[in-house]
């Protein structure tokens, strides 16, 4: 194929006009915060003639209308006057910019200092006080924007009378944590209560009591429920309680509840987490991000016992937030805040949280509303970084158009005319099955949980002999070009149709994962959206693998494989020196922590909902076995090299190389949570936590190094992008264009292999998009579950047909259909650990293959070479 010396102008000079926003945008240092806006004022309630707010009120969000309702306070002059209660119902709408209030109604009575959560039915309240009584009742409120009015629903009563509380939601479930039984805070309890939503209308909705947390009974205490890098869990913080002296004691002990570990063992259900800095009292908290909760309001009882002594020229509470990071269990000073408000309720509203009216300090109210929203972090990222990627990117490109005067046909362009050098091969599998997967999700897997999931990875090495000895053979034997026409040979054509299409499938939805990850990590430590760098990143893969082919793919893969480990390494010898105490405070704190577990050996019966050692080996078998035995990508590397003993040698290459490359993860994942431990204030609340590491890169590494290992990401996205894109088109062109004879030449075929590969990219890029805006807590389980949806049931298939003689063309497509309904099944139907999803997909598609084939009559077929039983000798 020939290209003129022009065509390669311009193809540069795109590539410079995509890359030129990055190389202007503007970045700027500026420290998280959250940023407060006074939206507008609680109006006047009961008849009183001024605003002067209220404490203890019901607050929640319903039909995209804020309602606060109840509460109590006192008319001017505040001291030496009775609390007044309250029964105004008012809801805020918004339009745009403005909004506009609207009294809803009347409380069955004057009430405050309950609890609300805001659902989808309406804003559940819960419990609650007047002057002289305690209350147990619950309902809804629910704002009809027609009527312009709040309608009131009836639920189910508390186990008991509850005021000074606070509740929070996981899901359909709404959890109750501390109040007092009174008005008296001696009637302090450890009550926990649970409400299943979605029992609605069944006979036993109600309230479940659940075990209360190991510590002091308490009122006023904060609860929020917040995700820990491994389950939503719910904290409840500080609070207040009568001691047995009969004083008033100000609590800073903190628990956290599992809804998992209590379905195990109410035993282990509850865990104390780090006491908080100084009490914070009837104050609020919210979560930020995905492993941060923000205490933005509270009082530490310095002044309690002089608010007489005071009156007015009280100082208000400590106008301070502290944040605690739920990973790494550390308490940090967050910004200062306009405005401390106690005894009120925070409400979400959109993206954003309300905090609504309040006590400022004693007996005195405020009307005033505020929204409150997390602000990202921007990070300086140089000249020289932004030059390290472009030129490494331009070098991409250059390799593509190198091959693409090598490219004379499709086997040329498939399978590199199998001239493939054997360590090539093994790096270019090494860095198509790790890739950004690797190099962002699992540190940041490692830095939410510890080493549980090595085992997984270790697998490789287990099932290497197998895949030799066992998978190898079949693929060289008939000398695919695609991985499927083994199952044409094996069972029949739809079987191959089947897998080849969900094949596809399966990889558009890997590239979109592979290619949000590094768009995270460059809009993490740029100005530019992850959009923008999806798009950019999207069309560069698209350049270089089109022109190029696969043998573009598989060097581009050994450089990116270099790269890819020499970033890691770098970062992990940063890590550690800037650590206070170095090497030894990097251990000891692992240890201490627990962070290199390797094993968790439970075996309950609800082990299966988590990392446990049976799930994560069972899970790796499967999970490591899918690729190997059934993914074109893999196959493909197979079959570039020039013989079986090359190719057993690239597996090898590929199995120790992917262990050194856990152990330096894991490492690196280890020392990421280390880091933010002893630095809790440098992370950004506001990332996801797959974002922690090029947070860390941007923000820790030199400037010019940070780019080395921005470009270290890009190289470990792009080797699985190119491959799934050359891949896609191996599949489409052979499996269907070929096998059905449609086009005339291998000219034509050649032609449409590189529009196939061009169309893999759009889709995987557009899918990518779509996924920026979804609200993942990690990438890597998202990933273990496509692979356990559309990879294993395929993987089941190869195996049926290897390993036994009497399955058939018929049941071996039952079997594949049943496997994806099993795995449909326990994902949405089961609390089944992600891990388990592929074991599940395998063996399923494997039994029921087996068992239909024996259940329904078919024709004898020949399957010499095609199964293990019926293997020439030497093979």
């Amino acid at each position: 194929m020939r290209i003129s010396t022009k065509a390669i102008a311009r193809l540069f000079a795109l590539f410079g006009y995509l890359f030129l926003p990055i190389l202007v945008a503007s970045a700027s240092e500026e420290k998280s915060t959250l940023d407060w806006q006074h939206i507008a004022d609680l109006p006047p309630v009961g008849g009183q003639s001024d605003a002067l707010g209220v404490a203890g009120p019901f607050v929640g969000v319903h039909n995209d209308a804020l309602i606060i309702a109840g509460g109590a306070n006192f008319v001017k002059p505040y001291w030496g006057m009775d609390k007044e209660w309250h029964d105004t119902i008012w809801v805020l709408e918004r339009e745009g910019d403005s909004y506009t209030w609207h009294e809803g109604g009347k409380l069955p009575r004057p009430l405050g200092y309950g609890s609300s959560v805001s659902t989808s039915e309406g804003v559940l309240c819960m419990g609650g006080n007047d002057a002289s009584n305690c209350y147990d009742d619950t309902f809804l409120l629910k704002w009809n924007p027609d009527t312009r009015k709040v309608e009131i629903e009836s639920y189910p009563a508390l186990p008991s009378t509850c005021a000074f509380s606070l509740a929070t939601m996981i899901g359909d479930k709404v959890y109750l944590a501390g109040g007092t039984r009174t008005n008296d805070l001696s009637s302090a309890m450890t009550n926990f209560w649970m409400l299943d939503l979605s029992k609605r209308g069944v006979d036993d909705f109600g309230w479940q009591e659940l075990p209360g947390w190991p510590g002091p009974a308490r009122g006023l205490s904060l609860t929020v429920a917040q995700h820990n890098g491994e389950e939503d869990q719910v904290f409840v913080l500080s609070g207040r309680r009568i001691g047995d002296d009969g004083e008033i004691e100000f609590l800073k002990d903190a628990y956290a509840f599992s809804p998992i570990r209590y379905m195990d063992s109410e035993d282990t259900a509850w865990k104390r987490i780090s006491d908080s800095p100084v009490c914070m009292m009837a104050g609020e908290a919210i979560p930020v991000g995905q492993s941060h909760i923000f205490v933005i309001g509270g009082a530490d009882g310095s002044l309690f016992h002089k608010a007489d002594e005071l009156k007015d020229g009280h100082p208000g509470f400590p106008k301070k937030a502290w944040a605690y990071n739920t990973i790494t269990n550390t308490w940090f000073e967050a910004n200062s805040i306009p405005q401390n408000h106690v005894t009120t309720q925070v409400a979400k509203w959109g993206d954003d949280y309300i905090l609504a009216s309040g006590e400022v300090r004693p007996r005195v109210r405020t009307p005033m509303i505020w929204k409150i929203s997390p602000v990202q972090t921007s990070s300086t990222f140089g000249w020289l970084d932004y030059s390290t990627i472009v030129i490494y990117l331009a070098f991409l490109i250059g390799i593509g158009v190198y091959f693409l005067f090598k490219n004379k046909s499709t086997d040329d362009y498939f399978r590199g005319g199998q001239k493939i050098p054997w360590w090539a091969a093994g790096c270019s599998i090494f860095a198509t099955m790790l890739s950004s997967l690797t190099f962002m999700s699992l540190p940041a897997k490692v830095y939410a949980t510890d080493w549980v999931y090595f085992l997984y990875n270790f697998c490789i090495l287990l099932l290497a002999p197998v895949i030799i000895f066992m998978v190898l053979p079949f693929f060289r034997g008939i000398d695919a070009t695609s991985a499927y026409e083994y199952l044409e040979k094996r069972f029949n054509l739809l079987a191959r149709m089947f897998a080849s299409t969900f094949y596809i499938i399966f990889q558009v939805g890997r590239m979109a994962i592979v290619m949000f990850l590094p768009a995270l990590a460059l809009a993490t430590v740029t100005p530019i959206s992850v959009e923008t760098c999806i798009l950019v990143m999207g069309i560069m893969s698209l350049i270089y693998c089109t022109i190029g082919g696969v043998e573009a793919v598989i060097w581009t893969d050994t450089l990116q494989t270099f790269v890819l480990l020499g970033g890691a390494l770098l970062s992990f010898i940063v890590i550690v020196f800037s650590l206070d105490g170095g090497l030894g405070y990097f251990w000891a704190t692992s240890m201490a922590d627990s962070k290199m577990n390797l094993v968790n050996w439970d075996f309950g019966s609800n082990s299966y909902m988590i990392a446990a050692a049976w799930v994560v080996l069972l899970g790796g078998i499967a999970g490591q076995l899918t690729p190997y035995s059934s993914d074109q990508g893999v196959v493909q590397r197979y079959m570039s090299t020039s013989s079986k003993k090359k190719a057993t040698q690239s597996i090898w290459t590929n199995a120790w190389l992917s262990m050194l490359a856990s152990l330096l993860f894991f490492s690196l994942g280890t020392a990421l949570y280390v880091f933010y431990k002893q630095n809790p204030a440098e992370l950004d609340p506001t990332l996801q936590n797959d974002s922690v590491f090029p947070q860390f890169i941007a923000s820790k590494l030199p400037v010019g190094i940070a780019g080395l290992v921005i470009a270290g990401v890009f190289a470990a996205a792009q080797s699985t992008i190119s491959t799934s894109m050359n891949s896609i088109a191996t599949v489409f062109t052979t499996d269907f264009l070929r096998r059905f004879n449609v086009l005339k030449s291998e000219r034509s075929y050649f032609r449409s292999a590189q529009v196939a590969t061009l169309v893999a990219g759009i889709l995987g890029t557009g899918f990518a998009l779509l996924l920026a805006s979804a609200d993942i807590k990690s990438m890597f389980d998202h990933f273990i579950k496509v692979i356990g949806m559309f990879g294993s049931p395929i993987a089941g298939l190869f195996m049926l047909g290897m390993l036994t003689k009497k399955a058939h063309g018929r049941g071996a497509f039952l079997g594949a259909i049943c496997g994806i309904v099993m795995v449909y099944l326990i994902q949405n139907m089961t609390g089944t650990h992600p891990l388990l999803y592929a074991t599940v997909g395998l063996c399923s598609a494997f039994f029921f293959g087996y068992l239909f084939s024996i259940v329904i009559p078919s024709r004898d077929k020949d399957i010499k070479g095609l199964t293990v039983f019926t293997l020439p000798k030497s093979d």
